[in-house]
């Protein structure tokens, strides 16, 4: 198909090859969702990117970027796919709430807020996937394959969309065992007498989180970990002090809080997403979603909660606290 003046006519397959691309940010991904080999999705991309004159794509450290062009040929390629769900299913049935949403978070944010954010979402919208990435750094200044980050702290980014979602508190715990054996601090000065659990010093790229190295700078490493599960298992074993998210310590009735008045690191939670992706209703019905949950238990996050509130359940009281 060409045009009146004999240019070739952008196809509407092409269109959809593009925005797997965007979406996936690799070839070998976006081939896979469409059944298509890596080499004819570069076949694809470069007739439509003849069809429209110029380039729709452009490389990035992290993968595949849409390039001005390519942002425009997207929302073309997302009216296409719109109208191709409704010609399947009767208009009174269609849902567009519906594809695999990306998301890279938090390991806490995403167990604690996207899980049930989610799994509520998809009662009502049972054809929508969620795919969450955890990783604990700043955003991304491009993000192929990703449709929205949280992170932890303000991000500084280019064309992107900034949404603050709430608040959270960290604070020191102990195992009462490990208190126990070992005594419990009564200030600041005693704590440096003591191990910390938390992040691999080296590898943290977050530095709002840096507070208990910046505090307490003569405490020691006992066990680190990218992981803030890995942080909460270790300091409910004995393995020393850990700096741990108020919201996933207080579950645990085994664990003390600390020297409250002294170590309580208020950070906010931040949405990241590309300009054009609350067009995709699949994504501002999950970003939705997110904002919601996030203000639900904002007190959780916050460790206001008082022990026997309904969100922790019969188990899940708050430990007593140290140090007031």
């Amino acid at each position: 198909m060409t045009t009146d003046i004999g240019i070739p006519a952008a196809s509407p397959d092409d269109l959809l090859v593009l925005l797997a691309v965007a979406r996936a940010g690799r070839f070998t991904t976006a081939g896979e969702a469409l059944g298509l080999n890596h080499t004819t999705v570069s076949r694809r991309i470069a007739a439509l990117e003849t069809a429209l004159g110029g380039r729709v794509l452009a490389r990035s450290a992290g993968g595949w970027e849409l390039t001005d062009l390519g942002r425009r040929a997207v929302r073309a390629a997302e009216d296409v796919e719109g109208a191709m769900a409704s010609i399947r299913e009767d208009d009174a049935e269609a849902d567009q709430i519906a594809g695999v949403v990306r998301i890279s978070a938090t390991d806490g944010f995403s167990a604690f807020v996207v899980a049930p954010a989610v799994a509520d979402l998809r009662r009502r919208h049972p054809r929508l996937s969620v795919e969450i990435v955890n990783v604990t750094r700043r955003a991304l200044q491009h993000r192929s394959g990703l449709d929205m980050e949280v992170v932890v702290g303000e991000p500084q980014v280019h064309r992107a969309e900034a949404i603050r979602l709430g608040d959270y508190t960290l604070g020191m715990y102990a195992a009462r065992g490990y208190l126990d054996e070992f005594g419990a601090p009564g200030s600041i000065a005693e704590l440096r007498e003591h191990p910390l659990v938390y992040f691999v010093d080296s590898m943290l790229q977050v530095d709002d989180l840096d507070a208990p190295r910046r505090l307490v700078p003569e405490m020691r490493d006992s066990l680190s970990s990218t992981n803030v599960f890995v942080h909460v298992e270790a300091t409910r074993a004995g393995a020393g002090i850990g700096f741990l998210p108020c919201f996933l310590a207080d579950g645990h009735p085994d664990l003390v809080r600390l020297l409250p008045e002294q170590f309580a690191e208020r950070l906010p939670y931040w949405l990241v997403l590309r300009p054009d992706s609350l067009r995709q209703p699949a994504v501002a019905a999950v970003a939705d979603a997110l904002r919601r949950r996030t203000t639900a238990v904002q007190d959780e996050l916050l460790g206001l909660v008082p022990p026997g509130h309904p969100y922790r359940g019969a188990a899940g009281v708050h430990g007593r606290t140290l140090g007031r």
